[in-house]
């Protein structure tokens, strides 16, 4: 392998685990990152966003719309939850462990009962080229520019509309946004229900890719969990830099010694992050900036 293609195969496999952690981690940044609750259900939003963008494509939905109809769905599911479950345990962080846990179970067990083991899927969309001797899918590139769309967007989100400063003056000061008469619980709700859709729009942008069974978002919750404690608390300033350093662990080690040593990488990153900055790389910027 000559050199300029010996750097494009890095740059493709970092650029491809990046688009992975940042898409798996942004809807749990929103939900846990923001607002405090432990989502131990993210897992299942995942999966419900990819089995309903299936259907639609297969239905005759272009594909784009599939994915949009699944991360609707997953933000509507992910509203009920919220108003039917969790809205009663934000005092109780440990409360929503085990409630999101058991949704979790539900969800996973439940749809094996209903549509079985696996779901029939669809091909990887857009085919592929050829650098060198090797060819590389054209839509790995098509998902790392989704993930910095989808970085952008939040940011815009949160910082440029009315939602996004209600938003925030409500996880920050809920009592003070109530007094100035914000509806507090639409804006916990809709919140919610963006961290859901998130999660569904990063199973449906996956779901060409995968194999379909309802175990399927065990695949990204743990890397979901790492970058959002790797990140810290500010979704902004954490998540991308975050999913960055993560994604270049894991795919040097994934290139050295296959994906067991990617994912211990990834774990031993962890640990030494934590252990060195404590609120993670968010609260060191925000600590630097101070």
């Amino acid at each position: 392998m000559d050199l300029g293609t010996l750097i494009f195969s890095a740059l493709y496999q970092f650029a491809d685990a990046f688009a992975f952690l940042v898409l798996a981690a942004c809807g749990l940044a929103v939900i846990f990152g923001m607002m405090g609750v432990i989502n131990l259900a993210h897992g299942e939003f995942i999966m419900c966003g990819a089995y309903v963008s299936v259907a639609a494509a297969r239905a005759g939905l272009p594909l784009p719309l599939a994915i949009l109809a699944g991360a609707l769905a997953s933000g509507l599911v992910g509203m009920l939850v919220e108003r039917v479950v969790i809205r009663h345990l934000y005092e109780r962080p440990l409360d929503t462990i085990v409630a999101t846990w058991g949704i979790s179970l539900i969800a996973t067990q439940g749809t094996l009962i209903v549509l079985g083991s696996t779901m029939q899927g669809m091909g990887t969309p857009f085919g592929s080229f050829q650098v060198g001797a090797y060819s590389y899918s054209l839509y790995r590139v098509v998902l790392f520019f989704s993930a910095l769309g989808v970085l952008a967007a939040l940011y815009a989100l949160f910082n440029w509309t009315r939602f996004g400063v209600l938003a925030r003056a409500t996880i920050q000061v809920p009592h003070m946004a109530a007094a100035l008469g914000v509806d507090t619980r639409l804006v916990y709700s809709l919140t919610f229900g963006l961290g859901a859709a998130l999660a569904g729009l990063a199973g449906g942008l996956y779901a060409p890719t995968m194999t379909l069974v309802p175990t399927m978002g065990a695949t990204f919750i743990m890397e979901a969990f790492v970058t959002v404690v790797v990140g810290g608390a500010d979704v902004f300033l954490g998540t991308a830099p975050a999913a960055a350093i993560l994604a270049l662990v894991k795919a040097g080690m994934t290139s050295w010694q296959g994906q067991l040593f990617g994912q211990i990488g990834l774990l031993m990153t962890v640990i030494v992050v934590i252990r060195v900055l404590p609120k993670g790389i968010s609260g060191f910027l925000l600590r630097e900036r101070a």
